[in-house]
């Protein structure tokens, strides 16, 4: 036998007569011992994993202002997906949080809201833009500091066709929403003259000059062309669009400044049918512009992004959402929450990749390389950000006030690839 084995033997059998000289405890004692061993090894298996850290996800959208229901439902999209997808970093240690920032849907609060974003190192991810011209400038600041943003609503080519991996977004692009819209004035509407308005933003005027170009091309008469700030008044506008009459007025911007434009102009005698992309796509349109939206042609536009409800797993949550905001999701919601599961997804994996919490550049990576079962779509990114297959959509307005919006018809959807760099 090993000696060393031979020596650990002889001491065990001498502690052992020691105890028995001394006396065991008694028998009634032992039962006791035994609950606080039982007891002190659960209570170490319940202990949380050692602390990792904290991780910190930022949202950038408007939470206030006129454009704050589509923002605030971003915000809200993504809370929630952390809320319930945040699991497995909790479990590898990792205190998770949100950080929402409002951008005010303004380009100069966006830009300085996204150096406090990369100056807080904790953050290793972001969702937003709800706006393409706020999103583009403050992307630079992403870009420079390795930052990940998955966008749910940002249609502009130029934000990914600069090819920063930082940049991502989960819909499609204006380049070819708007042409499906033109495509649907021409064929669907017989549309042989158009009025275009955008707002001078690049959103706004990215869809429509992609619009007028689909229109010339078809040979559509574009009667007007203009952009235009107001917010209040149109008659500018509305007075040389009454005396043009023509078939569709195609109005590129965002809902709250449409919805007072679509009013004035059915005020005024316009009996034509408006046009627009997706950022009509919400219920305050209907409460701005009444029943301008389904008196004369009524309405229609298109989308990147479909109702909650046309999307076959999204109906928990919608329940989930309701129950927790006290409303429907608006547009952009359940992108939202899909942007935040691809963020939560490439942090796990670049975490388990490095051993521990991960670079920015890391999960950068690792955002570009995900492949998410989205409530929305399998999301996987192509070479700049863009999704390689994305679904369009096309919706007749039924609705005149807000609580109706949820009867508007999908007329189509579509699926078609990305145009690319």
């Amino acid at each position: 036998m090993n000696k060393r084995l031979l020596a650990l033997l002889s001491l065990l059998v001498i502690a052992s007569m020691a105890l028995a000289a001394c006396g065991a405890p008694a028998a009634t004692e032992a039962p006791a011992a035994t609950e606080a061993a039982a007891t002190e090894a659960a209570a170490t298996e319940a202990a949380p994993a050692e602390s990792m850290g904290t991780i910190k996800i930022a949202t950038q959208s408007p939470l206030s202002g006129g454009q704050s229901l589509l923002g605030v439902a971003i915000k809200q999209g993504a809370e929630l997906a952390l809320e319930q997808l945040a699991g497995d970093l909790v479990a590898m240690g990792y205190d998770v949080q949100l950080a929402p920032y409002d951008d005010q849907a303004t380009p100069d609060v966006g830009v300085a809201n996204a150096k406090n974003i990369v100056a807080d190192t904790d953050i290793l991810c972001g969702v937003g833009h709800l706006n393409s011209g706020v999103m583009i400038p403050s992307s630079e600041e992403y870009h420079t500091a390795n930052l990940a943003f998955v966008s749910p609503a940002n249609t502009n080519p130029v934000v990914t066709t600069r090819g920063y991996l930082e940049v991502n977004r989960v819909v499609g692009r204006d380049d070819v929403q708007a042409p499906a819209a033109e495509e649907y004035a021409f064929t669907t509407l017989g549309a042989k003259s158009v009025y275009i308005i955008h707002d001078k933003t690049a959103y706004g005027q990215g869809v429509a000059e992609f619009f007028r170009a689909a229109a010339e091309e078809d040979g559509i008469q574009v009667m007007g062309f203009e952009g235009t700030e107001e917010t209040a008044n149109f008659d500018a506008i509305v007075t040389p669009l009454i005396a043009a009459n023509p078939d569709v007025v195609f109005f590129a911007g965002i809902y709250n400044q449409a919805g007072v434009f679509f009013k004035q102009a059915r005020d005024a005698g316009y009996e034509g049918t408006f046009l627009g992309t997706d950022g009509m796509d919400s219920s305050d349109l209907a409460d701005i512009a009444g029943d301008a939206l389904t008196t004369g042609g009524g309405m229609a536009y298109t989308t990147v992004a479909g109702p909650a409800g046309a999307y076959p797993k999204a109906a928990t949550f919608v329940a989930d959402y309701t129950a927790k905001f006290g409303g429907a999701p608006e547009a952009y919601a359940a992108q939202a929450y899909d942007s935040m599961g691809v963020c939560l997804t490439a942090i796990k994996a670049a975490a388990e990749a490095a051993g521990g919490k991960p670079t920015r550049l890391q999960v950068a990576e690792a955002v570009r390389a995900v492949s998410y079962e989205g409530l929305t779509s399998t999301i996987t990114f192509d070479e700049i950000g863009d999704l390689p297959l994305a679904k369009y959509f096309i919706i007749k307005v039924n609705a005149s006030t807000k609580d109706a919006w949820g009867t508007n018809e999908i007329i189509d959807s579509f699926d078609l690839a990305s145009p690319g760099k």
